[in-house]
Order: C-alpha cells, then sequence, then structure tokens
C-alpha cells in the first residue's frame, strides 16, 4: 500500500487528467442521511454520520469536486439516552440552523430557496441551508416552513425518527427534495453518491429528470439515470436497510407517480423484496445503481453470499487524521509514549469526575466502545466474571476496563445488554471497571486516544468495517481484535493482537495474562515500556499507511467516480 505522500502525489496527477476537469465543472453529489460535523451537533446517530464527516472533510482538504446534501433536523437524534441522576432521558437539540454554521440559501432575487415536493396527496415546502466545510459546499434541508402544516413542518425533526410514515417522508424529502434542490441551485452533478439506501428515492427523480430532458419513456431513461448513480453498502444486517410496507411507499408515492405519468406500482416493484410485500431503500439503491461498493473486502466477500445478483467492489472505509490524530508529528516511541500519557490523563480524569473510580496513571487500560448489540459480543471480555476479577486485580499487573455505547432505541436485547453491564460494573466490578454514558464524538476522542488497549469482539462476517478501531490505532491504541471488517486486512503480527472468533471472551482473557499485561508491564530504568512503545509506533504507522480517508477518497474517486 502506498503511504499518505504517496497518496497526496496521487492525488496531484489526478487533477490533470480531463476526467477530473469535468468534475471540476460538475461534481460529484454526496448524499447522507446523517453527518456528524461537530461534538455539540448531535445530528448523527453513529458509525454512518462520523464517516460521512470524515468523508466530507477529506473531500475539503483535497480540494476535490464535492457537494454533499442532507437533512437539517431540529432536534437531532433524539433517542439517544443520556444519564441524568440516574436515570435514562432523551437528548434534544433544538439548535437553529444560524448556530449549527448554516445559512440561508437565497435565490437570484435574494428570496429564501425552497423548492416543492410531492408527499402523498400534496405538495409541501423544503427550505435549503448551507454551510462550508472548507472548499465543499454541504446543503441541509428542512421541512420547517410556515407554508406547510404543523404535521408537515416537524417532519424533519428527528433523525431516524420512531414512526416508519415519518422516517419514509424524510427519505423523499432527502432523495428527491434534494436532487431538486441542486438543480435549483444551478449545479448539475456528473454524478450522485448514494451512502447508504436512504437517499435512494433520488434515482426515481433521476428517471424523471432524464425522461423530461431526454423526451424518453421511463425504462429508458431508468437506463440513463443508473449510469449516474453509485452506492456505498454499510451494512449486512437487516437493522441497517430500511423496509417499509408496499402499502405505506405505494400510499406516500402517489403523488410522485402523478408527476411521472406511470403507474405507482411501477416504482414500487423496483423496490420490491423478491417474493415479499415489503419496500426496501436498499433494493432501490442496489438496482438502480450502476457500481456498488462494500466498506471493506471482507464485508464484499459476505455481501455475495446475500446479494450475489450485485457484486460489490471493495472500497475499505479510512480515518480523516486531522480529525481523530491526537499525538501530532512525533515519531520516536518515548515521545509517542509521553503524548500517550497525556491523553490517558484527560480520560482518567473524566472517568474519575463521572464515575468517581479514581484509576492509577500506571494501570493498563483497556477500552471498549459502540453501538450496544448482540453481534459486537460487548461483554465477551467480563462473561467469565470471576476470572476477570482476579486478573484485573493482580497487585503487580492491574488491569482498568472502560466500556461505552448505547443500544439502538428499538432494540430490546440491546437495552437488556447494557442493563448487564451496568448490574456487573456498578456490582462485582466496581474498583475494576465503569460504564461511560452519553457516548458521543467528544467522548470518542478521549477513548480512542486515552486507553492502552481498544478491543474489538465482533462476530466475524458481521462488522462491515468498524472505524473506531482505526482511530484508536492512529493515536498509538494497540488492537486486540477479531478478524471482522477492516482487520481482516491488517497485519497486527508486531502490532496487537487477533482473537479467536469461537472462543472470544476466553480468548480475551488469555492474551491480557500471557501477552498483553507482561508486555505492558515490562519497563526500563527510566520507567517506560520500550517494546510496547515500539509497537504504538508500528500501530499508528499502519493506519498512515493504510486507513487514512486520503486513501478512502482516493480510491473512490479512481474506482466509482472517474
Amino acid at each position: 500500500m502506498s503511504d499518505l505522500v504517496e497518496e497526496l502525489k496521487t492525488f496531484q496527477q489526478m487533477r490533470s487528467t480531463p476526467q477530473y476537469e469535468r468534475l471540476r465543472a460538475r461534481p460529484v453529489a454526496y448524499f447522507c442521511a446523517e453527518y456528524a460535523f461537530e461534538e455539540e451537533q448531535r445530528r448523527y446517530a453513529g458509525g454512518l454520520g462520523v464517516l460521512a464527516g470524515d468523508f466530507v472533510r477529506e473531500a475539503a482538504d483535497r480540494g476535490f469536486p464535492l457537494v454533499a446534501v442532507g437533512l437539517y433536523y431540529r432536534e437531532g437524534y433524539v433517542c439517544a439516552a443520556k444519564e441524568v441522576a440516574g436515570r435514562s432521558v432523551e437528548i434534544c437539540s433544538v439548535t437553529p440552523p444560524s448556530q449549527a454554521g448554516f445559512e440561508p440559501v437565497r435565490d437570484a432575487e435574494g428570496k429564501r430557496l425552497h423548492v416543492s415536493v410531492p408527499i402523498h396527496d400534496r405538495v409541501i415546502k423544503v427550505r435549503v441551508w448551507q454551510r462550508r466545510q472548507g472548499s465543499v459546499t454541504v446543503y441541509m434541508l428542512d421541512t420547517n416552513c410556515e407554508e406547510n402544516t404543523p404535521h408537515d413542518r416537524g417532519i424533519t425533526d428527528r433523525l431516524y425518527d420512531d414512526d416508519k410514515e415519518t422516517r419514509f417522508k424524510q427519505e423523499i424529502v432527502l432523495g428527491i427534495g434534494g436532487l431538486r434542490a441542486l438543480e435549483a441551485l444551478g449545479i448539475h452533478p456528473s454524478l450522485y453518491h448514494l451512502n447508504e439506501g436512504h437517499s435512494a428515492l433520488l434515482a426515481l427523480e433521476l428517471i424523471w429528470h432524464e425522461m423530461r430532458e431526454r423526451n424518453l419513456g421511463f425504462d429508458e431513461a431508468k437506463q440513463f439515470a443508473r449510469r449516474r448513480i453509485v452506492l456505498t453498502n454499510h451494512t449486512l444486517l437487516p437493522a441497517g436497510n430500511e423496509v417499509y410496507g408496499q402499502d405505506l411507499a405505494a400510499m406516500l408515492l402517489q403523488r410522485f407517480a402523478l408527476e411521472l405519468g406511470v403507474p405507482t406500482q411501477k416504482l414500487i416493484m423496483l423496490g420490491l423484496v423478491e417474493q415479499s410485500h415489503e419496500f426496501s431503500m436498499s433494493m432501490l439503491a442496489f438496482r438502480l445503481a450502476t457500481v456498488i461498493n462494500a466498506v471493506s473486502r471482507l464485508h464484499a466477500l459476505k455481501a455475495k453470499d446475500i446479494w450475489p445478483e450485485y457484486p460489490m467492489v471493495a472500497v475499505t472505509n479510512g480515518v480523516h487524521v486531522p480529525t481523530w490524530d491526537r499525538l501530532g508529528q512525533v515519531t520516536a516511541p518515548a515521545e509517542l509514549w509521553q503524548k500517550h500519557q497525556a491523553c490517558k490523563t484527560e480520560l482518567l480524569d473524566h472517568i474519575a469526575k463521572t464515575t468517581n473510580r479514581k484509576w492509577g496513571q500506571g494501570e493498563l487500560l483497556v477500552g471498549w466502545a459502540r453501538r450496544i448489540v448482540r453481534y459486537k459480543r460487548p461483554m465477551a471480555i467480563i462473561e467469565d466474571v470471576t476470572r476477570f476479577s482476579a486478573l484485573a486485580r493482580r497487585a503487580d499487573q492491574p488491569i482498568r476496563l472502560v466500556l461505552s455505547g448505547l443500544p439502538h432505541p428499538g432494540d430490546g436485547d440491546g437495552k437488556w445488554l447494557l442493563g448487564e453491564i451496568k448490574r456487573l460494573v456498578d456490582g462485582e466490578l466496581a474498583d475494576v471497571a465503569c460504564y461511560l454514558p452519553d457516548y458521543d464524538l467528544k467522548l470518542a476522542r478521549l477513548l480512542v486516544s486515552g486507553c492502552d488497549v481498544w478491543l474489538n469482539t465482533p462476530m466475524v462476517g458481521f462488522e462491515a468495517c468498524g472505524t473506531s478501531g482505526m482511530k484508536a490505532a492512529l493515536n498509538g491504541v494497540l488492537p486486540m481484535s477479531t478478524k471482522d471488517g477492516w482487520v481482516d486486512e491488517a497485519e497486527l503480527n508486531g502490532i496487537g493482537w487477533n482473537l479467536n472468533n469461537d472462543h472470544v471472551g476466553a480468548d480475551t482473557l488469555d492474551r491480557l495474562e500471557k501477552d498483553i499485561t507482561p508486555l505492558y508491564y515490562s519497563r526500563n530504568a527510566a520507567g517506560q515500556p520500550e517494546l510496547w512503545a515500539e509497537q504504538m509506533r508500528r500501530c499508528r504507522e499502519m493506519i498512515m499507511n493504510q486507513f487514512t480517508a486520503t486513501r478512502m477518497l482516493r480510491e473512490y474517486a479512481e474506482t466509482l467516480y472517474l
């Protein structure tokens, strides 16, 4: 793999090509349902939004011809739980766009730009906001317009609203409204990049555009539209692929179908799951994209078993280095160790303030943080509580464990797992383990830079990529992981530790006892773990050489765009 310097040289060469020049005139339009830009603006639910934020920032850094489109959620990801006095309550942003760095988009006459979007039996108004992210303009849409009914004004209030009808309406606004907004702005993209299937209805609007521009019938226009749509799939799990009842989809698309002059059922058929009455945004996107990519090589292999008729190319995710790197330009192991200790102090202070656990700087700190769901196996390290307790409480080589994350609001099993975690860390493991609530960008930065070991325990084949481990490794936090997602492409020998997928709990404790704690507590005369610090250097180098957003953007440009 090329290192970061080589990646930058490749971009320089790419800019002189005729294909790149065409992108300058007609940029790539990147559509996503969520973006994580600032710590205080909770308009993202998890990895998809964090990845989208990294991607936009990287495109801005490289001056890549890109516009981004999403929804402005007035209340944000309200379903996220926040601990207040021991009780879970809802987080609610309610931040005006102007305070989040967004400005109203105006037309040539200086009036607020609105576009009209058909939903069910009526047309609603959609406002357009914009903000600059370096060289990239981000456009956000919302329905909080005076012309709309109170009910319609609330369509875009909450990210991933629990109500299925509202969710479908949001996806009409994002896909159909997003393309109409770009047209109203005089932006004519060469390609539309759908980051997951949430914006798949854009494809239907693009067909309508081709029908008008070329005077074609629906089926002919569909072939022209396909050439301009690329899709990134992020998950193999049903929960990550939006599915709606056929009747609901038909009801909400009926006004749009009238505009096209085609039967509603013709649109519905494009998204139907075979031998079912369910309308899938993912299936709609699969059928109307010219190229589909998975987000790791293993993900592409597993996707082939599920959707053999829709082969995917692999473009492994990467992380935006300036956003996540807290160590800076240092390369010497001793300096890396000292910088890491400063990051660890910040995390330990937060742990003490939040949980009243006052742990020592020299104690091995293991971290696990991500969405709490069964296949990620959050309790693997503590499933044998007795053995973990004995290992963690050794006087000469103590271990401390920090866990964080939230279940999906509709995941009852995930909520049960979180309850079990809290029961154990507040009970028999109270002195050696803790749970940090309010998992967000700010806390993630503390964790991926302040832990000593980053634990990743998903069942192999379930995690599409999993970039939190990349962020930790970038900061010299050594990985201990099953070979899922991006880790399947990484050589961890001399860097971290691979875990046995079939016996992950026992193997985690074996690695801690036999390999990790002896290495961590082996110190030189200056009190530094020389071999550990050298592994930190190699770990960081691996990420800089293989798993940056710079490499990811370059591969997207070469594989999907140019």
